[in-house]
């Protein structure tokens, strides 16, 4: 990722103004204002990973998108202000029946007591701030989660329904810029990805989740089809993602079948 970060425009996009934020405050005020998206898949448009693809998209062009565009635009930005992380692959395990791949890009960064994990690009089953890598609990506006070593990888999880449940496991080894691209490529464009089979827009916020899957909607706790005509409406009013009227997605436009 190269290029100049251009810290003005990440501050007014999501809304910030302290000079000296914490890695909590920053957290949150990006997962509130950028939502969790993969709309360009269902476009036909690439997923581009370079610093200035990212700010083009989700900064100045007020889109929201995927963990590897999320995390890596959350990084640089960590890095403008003075904070030092690095990249970390993970195997979603929220939803799965067996092992995953390295699908999955989250951040670890050291604070004076420790590393902790940021993540601003897992959907409405996200953190809403960092949770430490040594097991400690940490609440963030009523969520809990930690984070459990198992053998060499560090399982994220959250407190669901009165039970723990694994969201990931992050991976030990050093990641590097080709990693990401082929994960993105993969993610982005094989048949067997959920992303190109299901048209997502997701938004975790304190007392506000909300989950577009294909045309059904789930916010609240309650879950509705859509239209195919009130498309467009919910992505920007629910999600704030505005798009051209006539607007149209590919995967089929339908509720994905149980």
């Amino acid at each position: 990722m190269s290029g100049a970060f251009d810290l003005a425009a990440y501050r007014e996009r999501i809304g910030l103004g302290d000079p000296h934020p914490s890695l909590g405050a920053l957290h949150l005020a990006h997962t509130w204002a950028i939502p969790f998206e993969n709309l360009d898949i269902h476009l036909g448009r690439p997923i581009l990973l370079d610093l200035e693809a990212l700010q083009a998209k989700l900064v100045a062009g007020r889109r929201g998108g995927y963990c590897f565009e999320q995390n890596s635009l959350f990084g640089a930005a960590l890095g403008a202000l003075g904070f030092t992380c690095r990249l970390r692959e993970a195997r979603v395990r929220r939803g799965a029946t067996g092992a995953m791949a390295r699908s999955h890009l989250a951040l670890e960064v050291a604070l004076e007591d420790g590393p902790w994990l940021a993540d601003v690009g897992f959907g409405a089953d996200g953190i809403l701030g960092p949770v430490p890598l040594d097991g400690r609990e940490v609440e963030h506006h009523g969520d809990r989660n930690r984070i459990l070593a198992e053998g060499p990888r560090q399982v994220l999880q959250a407190w669901r329904e009165g039970a723990w449940m694994d969201l990931y496991a992050l991976e030990p080894s050093e990641v590097f810029p080709v990693d990401l691209k082929v994960a993105n490529h993969y993610t982005s464009t094989h048949p067997d990805s959920k992303f190109t089979q299901v048209l997502t827009a997701q938004r975790c916020a304190p007392g506000d989740r909300a989950t577009l899957r294909n045309l059904s909607l789930t916010r609240g706790g309650v879950t509705r089809d859509l239209d195919p005509a009130e498309l467009l409406d919910v992505l920007e009013g629910v999600f704030g993602l505005a798009f051209p009227p006539g607007t149209r997605f590919s995967p089929p436009q339908e509720p994905p079948r149980q």
